[in-house]
């Protein structure tokens, strides 16, 4: 039976010591702070509908069936997207693929703002989801470039943070914008701050060396040989097959990768239902103005951020003390989900304002830890030669309730005999979801044993 260190990835137990790419932190971390900020902009375009949904929605005279349909229509190729350039991440640089995208981004702020009515919006969501998409795999991906394993809980976790960061930075001043000068000049403020991070993107995102598709040819036979024990060429047509790794499907239908989907599934169940409906919620159900909701929104992602910058970094700790990779990585994900999901179905009960929003900031901030999380244990049990196919894959699957959740939100509480009560069959539904989907996830994830059984079939 093949062993490995605990913390390291099926592709790094196959490296030799002496073929390890160098760790260059000075030219890591720039790459890293600019996929922070890669990310703000990400997350700050998925929120700015959900800042804008009252004023909105009055200006258009629109139910909340049609705007849950808008919300949902940025998620229409989202995950479809994710998966296709996921497939072709090895073929082109991570560096063109971030500048593309975060074009797009600007590119489709510009529907909303040229013409407000449904079908522009539509049409600029489903670019702007379709550009999205891929961003939060294809700048793991690209992340991981710079950082060995051992040192990628951190990171992954201020790629995620990003997301957090992005919100919690963004919807104050959106929501200034909205208010102050009108809700169409957020649209406007985002193109311009995805224009300006194109700029500087191509000066600053190169390629980094832990990049197996960068790597020469005899390093991959000697990674085979390493793997192996056999001398390179000794299988004849099996070395160049078994270079690239396990078959995909082989990866995709282990315990490890399924547990991370399912967990991305109910921590992003709970982020499409916070973009779409939190700030809404909390001015008509919670009675807050447009700046305390936003408010509250800045408050539950800076839950998130600070969960998202202590957990991984202590994960990474433990394992380099040799805990395993499950103990550390795969049930923190797992229980954050369900912890989450707890909380969003006690909210509907809550009475006090202080309680209400301790929940909301529970339901809407803890699941957030389950997202760098899932990428890690997912890198542990899949080679560099097919991880960005791997993680377009689990991010399409992942972010799967981002189609249906928002439109599912608004046809619950329009059909209901009262707000409140849509609201109230909303959250129970997203909790049952969030706890199955967080116990299956305590229950699967097991890189190292995962990786043991994908070692030994090669």
């Amino acid at each position: 039976m093949v062993t490995r260190p605990v913390g390291s990835s099926l592709a790094d137990t196959a490296r030799p010591p002496s073929r390890e790419p160098s760790y260059d932190r000075r030219r890591a971390w720039p790459v890293l702070a600019m996929i922070v900020v890669f990310m703000m902009i990400s997350y700050a375009d998925k929120s700015v509908l959900g800042l804008a949904a009252v004023p909105l929605m009055d200006e258009l005279d629109i139910d909340k069936s049609t705007y849950g349909l808008i919300s949902s229509s940025f998620y229409l190729l989202y995950s479809l997207s994710g998966l296709v350039v996921g497939f072709f991440s090895a073929r082109f640089s991570s560096r063109a693929l971030l500048l593309v995208m975060a074009a797009l981004w600007a590119v489709a702020q510009l529907p909303v703002v040229l013409m407000a009515t449904v079908p522009a919006l539509v049409a600029g969501r489903v670019l702007l989801g379709a550009a999205e998409g891929p961003a939060p795999s294809m700048s793991m991906h690209a992340l991981y470039k710079w950082f060995p394993a051992g040192r990628r809980g951190l990171p992954s976790a201020l790629q995620i943070g990003g997301a957090a960061l992005g919100t919690a930075v963004s919807a104050p001043l959106l929501t200034w914008l909205i208010v102050d000068h009108g809700w169409r000049s957020a649209f406007v403020a985002l193109a311009v701050v995805s224009a300006l991070w194109c700029l500087v993107w191509p000066l600053v995102g190169h390629d980094g060396p832990f990049d197996a598709g960068r790597r020469p040819v005899e390093a991959m036979k000697a990674e085979e040989a390493g793997r192996t024990g056999k001398p390179e060429g000794a299988d004849g047509p099996r070395t160049a097959g078994a270079a690239a790794g396990p078959p995909l499907k082989t990866l995709l239908c282990s315990g490890t990768v399924m547990g991370g989907i399912v967990s991305a599934f109910g921590s992003h169940w709970a982020l499409a239902l916070s973009s779409a409906w939190l700030p809404v919620y909390l001015q008509t159900q919670l009675d807050l103005s447009a700046t305390g909701a936003s408010s509250a929104v800045s408050m539950v992602s800076a839950v998130s951020l600070v969960l998202l910058l202590t957990v991984p970094a202590y994960v990474d700790r433990l394992k380099r003390r040799g805990v395993s990779s499950r103990s550390a990585d795969g049930v923190p994900q797992g229980v954050a989900v369900l912890v989450a999901g707890g909380a969003l179905a006690l909210l509907p009960y809550a009475t006090g304002a202080a309680v209400q929003l301790a929940l909301v900031a529970v339901a809407f901030g803890c699941h957030a830890v389950a997202l760098p999380l899932h990428y890690v244990t997912t890198a542990a049990v899949v080679p560099e030669s097919r991880r960005g196919a791997v993680f377009g894959i689990v991010a399409a699957s992942g972010t799967l309730p981002g189609l249906f959740v928002p439109y599912l939100t608004g046809r619950l509480v329009d059909g209901a005999a009262s707000e409140s009560a849509g609201y109230t069959a909303a959250f129970l539904l997203s909790a049952a979801v969030m706890a199955v989907c967080g116990l299956l996830a305590v229950v699967t994830v097991r890189p190292e044993r995962d990786a043991r059984r994908l070692l030994s079939g090669l």
